[in-house]
């Protein structure tokens, strides 16, 4: 029988997590969002047979539902997965995993009570140039990554003034904790080391400019501040002697977007990397997946062929989560590896806050 899913919030992310649910053979049986319209709506453009004006009512009109995704505004990620995990319910939650690491303790040990998976959309991990990459790094081709680095930056790339992304209350930063997937797939590639220390600093230059605001169409919202950074740079070191530096941001003065991880190994080094024409939008984006050897006595930098995947793996992601669960496949991630994330995202506030180093 297939599996039974059910969906928490009509957001832009649904269209990816039901593709890939359904791309796995699952049944999306019920979607539910606070504003019962939206969920409506989504139902009808989706076929999704039953809509919801809460996750309560999803789950008891829908009691088969074995597993469900969480797509909401991050201050909602920890208590809605808590409740789904309690109630007997596998969930795969969007990223980042929590506001910070104490709640995703919290969701740990509800999995851990309930005996269900918990699994998160870190969808890069997903993208086939990750899937090649990493198959180097597992044959032992690349060696000890001594040092990485982990990239997502914007020129004009906030998104919206006023709306939950840029309240700190609700989403716990700004692009930080927003486009957190480059340090995460860094840390995947390293072998997700232990942190040792975390220097790093935020910047909020053109947070309130709304010339840097993005292209998703979000509407801006009066009166309210924004009170998340518009920029973050920093270094962690690791118990292992591995090195990590990262440079994340919505808006500062740089050439264009650019999404990347570049790591260095003690064998052969790596990169892969999405560059935008125009920020934010995918179709004017140019992937590039690279290795770089010495062989013969010559430097050799060789271009790794992988599918075109322009939704950044969002898709697959979703798949694996519904394989995970009927044990076709490994997850492509764990909560562990989630909570290491989150501390050293926390670190990194901490440290830009204090203006020391953090150790972990």
């Amino acid at each position: 029988m297939p599996t039974k899913i059910g969906i928490i919030g009509a957001g832009g992310m649904l269209q990816y997590h039901a593709a890939g649910f359904r791309a796995a053979g699952a049944d999306i049986v019920a979607i539910a969002d606070l504003n019962e319209a939206a969920a409506k709506a989504a139902a009808a453009e989706w076929a999704i047979p039953a809509a919801y004006g809460s996750p309560e009512a999803m789950i008891e009109a829908c009691p088969e539902i074995e597993g469900v995704a969480v797509i909401v505004p991050n201050k909602f990620h920890a208590p809605l997965a808590i409740q789904m995990l309690e109630a007997g319910k596998h969930v795969f939650c969007e990223k980042p995993p929590a506001l910070n690491a104490g709640e995703v303790e919290q969701m740990i040990a509800a999995a851990d009570k309930t005996g269900k998976r918990l699994m998160f959309n870190f969808n890069n991990r997903a993208r086939p140039e990750s899937f090649a990459l990493r198959g180097y790094i597992d044959s032992g081709t690349i060696g000890t990554i001594n040092s990485a680095q982990a990239k997502w930056v914007r020129r004009t790339g906030i998104p919206g003034f006023g709306g939950w992304f840029t309240q700190r209350e609700l989403s716990g930063g700004g692009p930080l904790i927003d486009l957190l997937h480059m340090i995460d797939l860094a840390l995947y590639f390293m072998g997700f080391p232990e942190p040792a220390v975390v220097l790093a600093r935020t910047f909020d230059d053109f947070i309130n400019d709304k010339g840097f605001k993005g292209p998703w169409g979000i509407p801006d919202r009066e009166g309210v501040v924004n009170d998340v950074e518009a920029a973050a740079h920093g270094m962690v070191t690791f118990k292992t002697g591995q090195v990590l530096t990262l440079q994340v941001s919505w808006a500062e003065m740089i050439k264009r977007e650019e999404v990347s991880v570049t790591f260095q190994g003690s064998q052969a080094g790596g990169k892969i990397e999405r560059l935008f024409g125009v920020d934010g939008v995918d179709e004017t984006s140019i992937d590039t997946c690279e290795l770089y050897v010495q062989e013969n006595g010559n430097s050799v930098n060789r271009d790794i062929i992988t599918p075109v995947c322009e939704d950044m793996g969002r898709i697959r992601s979703a798949e694996n989560f519904v394989l995970a669960i009927e044990g076709k496949e490994d997850p492509i991630n764990t909560p562990d590896q989630a909570l290491k994330l989150m501390k050293i995202i926390d670190a990194v506030y901490a440290s830009a806050k204090s203006g020391k180093a953090v150790e972990l």
